[in-house]
């Protein structure tokens, strides 16, 4: 008689464990209150940045980075969890900064700091 293991699937495995506030955005609901910087805190005033937060993805891309830009990233990562007591992954960093850099071109157009990088 073979003896086989049932184990679970992986939709009960990666189920939702929890449900948002109404009213705010995912992203907003699990991350903890930080202190911002003043320009951080002009552009999150003037709207609310909506970012997908932890949720599966439907979409992918694929972005190449210089190791000194993945280092970045990285040393990133890390002074969030150690100094500031936030645990998130690179990709929720690089969506967080696509949202704000989205933000502003939005507001400021051309005077914003991803017009002003990608003309020169």
């Amino acid at each position: 008689m073979p003896r086989r293991v049932n184990l679970p699937g992986a939709s009960e495995l990666f189920r939702p464990t929890g449900v948002p506030e109404q009213g705010r955005d995912i992203g907003t609901a699990l991350a903890p209150d930080i202190e911002a910087d003043s320009q951080t805190e002009q552009i999150e005033k003037a709207t609310p940045i909506r970012t997908s937060g932890r949720t599966q993805h439907d979409d992918k891309i694929t972005v190449y980075v210089s190791r000194a830009e993945l280092l970045a990233l990285e040393q990133a990562r890390l002074r969030l969890r150690g100094d500031l007591g936030l645990n998130v992954d690179r990709g929720r960093i690089v969506r967080e900064a696509i949202a704000i850099a989205m933000d502003e071109l939005d507001h400021q157009g051309g005077d914003s700091q991803l017009f002003q990088r990608l003309s020169q």
